[in-house]
């Protein structure tokens, strides 16, 4: 695409770091970048990012954990996504920030992390003490990854560190793996696990009562938002930006999704068809 003299190139890395080398090499030859859904990293080559709110979506998937939770000693869960991905520190950042009040005073008690348990009276975390936390939980975004990680957490656990659950889960896919581990554990009497991206799988898990919650990133938005900012350059004006993530960005809005409006959400939105789905009211 550099030598066919493009203007514009929008780049969707899958490793943020390794991307940086084709964004090098696009500047260098005047293109200007722009980073879609994941942050290149290491570089100054990024012109603009369109994402979304990726602190918004963990900050949501905490606060649906609090906002279901009673008492205190609720056991509590974290996996996370991919050590390589800046959006699984962004995702773990907004929970945590929700999430930690609630363990400092007792209402969650962390059960799968030593890491964690060793944070938990700290509000902000730096990168590093992320990264140290992501090292114990992470499903590397893959499905058997979390379902493997999730067993083995429950094998170690005792029956008293079950009972009523909560669990952080980062996407819709280990969201699954997790809750199927969790579903077929005699000493779990339930759980909630939250998730994101709405995919149709975890739509109808969520209309079967197996999935608690979404955050639904519509596409259609990233997607309208990433040409506005290209057509922007090409007209030789800048995108607006809201924020920053190290560059100049504007992060497209999320939306939490459970059995409440899941219609309304996603099929009366025209995001998935109802012929997807199952059982929907």
């Amino acid at each position: 695409l550099i030598t066919k003299g493009v203007k514009v190139l929008i780049i969707c890395p899958q490793d943020g770091a390794a991307a940086a080398a084709a964004a090098e090499a696009a500047k260098e030859a005047g293109i200007k970048v722009i980073s879609y859904d994941r942050l290149i990293l290491n570089t100054d080559a990024v012109d603009y990012y369109v994402t979304f709110d990726s602190v918004a979506v963990g900050a949501a998937q905490g606060q649906y954990l609090v906002d279901k939770a009673t008492g205190t000693g609720n056991p509590l869960y974290l996996y996370a996504g991919a050590s390589s991905d800046n959006n699984a520190f962004l995702f773990f950042q907004g929970a945590w920030a929700v999430l930690q009040p609630k363990i400092a005073d007792g209402t969650f008690v962390i059960k799968n992390s030593d890491e964690a348990i060793a944070l938990q009276d700290k509000a902000e975390l730096t990168r590093d003490e992320m990264g140290k936390i992501l090292g114990q939980v992470t499903t590397n975004w893959d499905f058997n990854t979390a379902k493997n990680l999730a067993e083995s957490n429950l094998t170690k656990a005792t029956a008293a560190d079950k009972g009523n659950v909560f669990i952080l889960a980062p996407n819709d896919g280990t969201a699954r793996a997790i809750a199927d581990a969790f579903g077929t554990d005699t000493d779990v009497a339930s759980y909630i696990v939250t998730g994101q991206d709405a995919e149709i799988a975890s739509v109808q898990y969520i209309i079967d009562g197996k999935q608690s919650m979404t955050v639904l990133k519509d596409v259609r938005t990233l997607v309208a938002d990433a040409i506005s900012a290209a057509q922007a350059f090409l007209g030789g004006t800048t995108p607006p930006e809201t924020t920053t993530y190290n560059n100049p960005a504007k992060p497209s809005v999320v939306v939490t999704v459970d059995q409440d409006n899941v219609k309304a959400a996603i099929v009366d939105s025209g995001y998935w068809p109802a012929d997807n789905f199952t059982g929907l009211k």
